[in-house]
């Protein structure tokens, strides 16, 4: 029971401390965007080769 009442505890502590790092972040920040790939071809063979595989299309 003390256990549980721990996890509890530990778990109610991060939701907060997330809820107020989340809400000190200005509303006029920008999210990072990446550049987007020329063509489904280029990301397929980005990703393939990140998993270290031939492209099979």
């Amino acid at each position: 029971m003390f256990r549980l009442l721990l996890a509890g505890t530990f778990a109610f502590l991060a939701y907060r401390l997330a809820r107020k790092i989340i809400d000190e972040v200005p509303g006029n920040v920008d999210p990072l965007l990446l550049p987007a790939p020329r063509s489904d071809r280029e990301a397929l063979r980005r990703q393939s080769a990140a998993m270290g595989v031939d492209p099979r299309r």
